[in-house]
């Protein structure tokens, strides 16, 4: 058993600003920070359009930005967590700079970028890769601070809660989290790593459909382990998907084409290069993600094409080069010259709205337990995310959890009889799966099943049908689950399986379509 005062589960910018946060404040508290990758590899990572925060008070403010926000969100945010969020934004903002984030600067200012949903410019940004330049910075500062450890190829199997204590009783209305069980993937060993406070900070869970923008390790882990210790989850029917991703004959993780390229001035045509944004709103390339990817995807079933094109033709080459230096490579890469040929772009799953709910402080429903970022629903993005405000979800929200955490820990008021029963894990009469065949099998059928029947249009029809078949895959997966020695590949497996689940039925739910939640029945 490894103790530690803080266990932070993620290590995008959500887990390392919170980390940090906790650590300035405490410096003899220790901070374990797991990732189930490489400590770099996050959400975060890939993130290229910027983040959005008010810096030019002359021609912009707190009530544009607060506006285009609920606006993009189809008025279903909290407003009063969405003001907090914009105020709040140039404060943290600043930090990050002082912790070393770069961003392009234009006569001695940030330049700003204007991306789909807003009505101003103000997106900083660091080129393309906004994200990339971020996680940089705030490992070097995690990694600067000798208190925060961090374990990488570390797999968070599930929570620790009361329901793990041999003959205690769930009482749902007061669920404790004890830490978690976390598979070393170095050693193959299970740990159990206790703590005074949790954070789940997992990202998204993008490869619950066979196309996304995400990286492989978007498979919904933290709202499942937390929906299976009971703890409240919500909107999960609000899944955005983004118009423009590089398409691809293979399945998997696609290729980011950023808004931001649209913000520059990129128009969206047919294959055979008519326009056809006009036709479904007056903002046309610049609406909200929502409105652009059922545009698209509308396009797509009538012409009968397997993509549109992104028409960068007649934008200013040199800025486009400096603006978009890896868009530019990797459309070269894939023999596409982004100046002479329209880019081949199709939507893909990209941000999910909903989650693990957290009051402003990141505090879940389960005691003890925060939640920051894109596995949470704070009520920030409503039922459509406007583009750059995740990143400053991760930031706001890291730090006022980061707070609470450390009022909680000054108290010291913590309650761990129920831990000395928790047992470690046990694998007695397990068997390893001598073919992951299967594996891979159950989640093709899964993700194919998600992308066909509960994507960006809906309809009664098909989330019956979505229901009946996840029932078949989960039967499978729990059946492989309850025989098996875990490896990460059959617990993301399991994971998915329990946020399909939840998409399905909260979109059953559905009386009146919202944002990114589209019923053609309900119409």
């Amino acid at each position: 058993m490894i103790k530690a005062d803080v266990l932070v589960i993620g290590s995008g910018i959500s887990g390392l600003s919170y980390a940090i946060k906790v650590s300035e404040q405490l410096p003899d508290a220790k901070i374990i920070v797991v990732t189930k990758s490489d400590e770099d590899e996050s959400n975060t990572k890939y993130a290229q359009g910027g983040l959005a925060v008010v810096t030019d008070f002359k021609k912009d403010n707190f009530e544009k930005h607060i506006e285009d926000t609920m606006r993009a969100g189809d008025g279903e945010n909290k407003r009063d967590v969405v003001e907090m969020v914009v105020k709040e934004a140039p404060t943290r903002f600043n930090e990050i700079v002082e912790w070393g984030a770069n961003f392009d600067m234009k006569n001695g200012k940030f330049a700003l970028g204007r991306e789909g949903g807003h009505t101003e410019n103000r997106i900083v940004h660091h080129k393309d890769i906004t994200g990339f330049e971020i996680e940089r910075a705030l490992l070097e500062t995690a990694n600067s601070s000798s208190n925060i450890e961090i374990l990488d190829h570390h797999y968070v199997i599930d929570i620790i809660t009361q329901h793990h204590v041999p003959g205690k009783e769930l009482n749902e209305g007061d669920i404790h989290c004890y830490g978690a069980y976390i598979l070393d993937e170095k050693s193959k060993q299970i740990k159990k790593i206790t703590s005074k406070i949790t954070l789940v900070a997992t990202g998204g869970a993008g490869h619950v459909y066979k196309n996304t923008t995400n990286p492989t390790i978007a498979t919904g882990d933290g709202i499942a382990f937390v929906a299976r210790a009971k703890g409240k989850v919500s909107n999960m029917q609000y899944y955005q998907f983004h118009p423009t991703a590089l398409y691809s004959k293979i399945d998997g993780m696609l290729f980011l084409i950023s808004e931001a390229v649209r913000g520059d001035g990129a128009k969206l045509r047919t294959k055979r290069g008519e326009k056809f944004m006009h036709k479904y709103d007056e903002r046309e390339e610049l609406a909200s993600r929502d409105i652009v990817a059922r545009a698209i995807d509308n396009e797509m079933k009538i012409t009968g094409d397997e993509y549109v094109g992104l028409d960068c033709r007649e934008m200013d080459r040199e800025k486009f080069l400096e603006h978009f230096p890896n868009i530019y490579k990797k459309c070269k890469d894939e023999a596409i010259d982004p100046f002479t040929q329209l880019i081949p772009v199709v939507p893909a799953c990209h941000y999910l709205m909903g989650g693990i709910e957290v009051d402003k402080d990141g505090q879940s429903s389960i005691k003890n337990l925060f939640a920051v970022g894109e596995c949470t629903n704070s009520g920030l993005h409503g039922a459509n995310r406007l583009a750059s405000n995740s990143l400053l979800e991760g930031l706001v929200f890291g730090h006022n959890a980061a707070m609470k955490s450390v009022e909680l820990l000054k108290e010291n008021n913590f309650n761990f009889e129920d831990l000395k029963a928790v047992p470690e894990w046990n694998e007695e009469g397990m068997k390893i799966m001598d073919e992951m065949v299967i594996i891979s099998y159950l989640r093709k059928q899964l993700q194919e099943m998600m992308s066909d029947l509960v994507s960006i249009v809906r309809s009664n029809s098909r989330l019956k049908m979505a229901l009946q078949k996840h029932q078949e895959i989960a039967a499978a997966v729990d059946e492989i689950y309850h025989y098996s020695i875990l490896s990460p590949q059959l617990s993301e497996l399991r994971n998915l399986t329990t946020v399909a689940h939840l998409i399905i039925t909260q979109s059953m739910e559905m009386k009146v379509n919202k944002g990114a939640f589209y019923n053609k029945d309900l119409a």
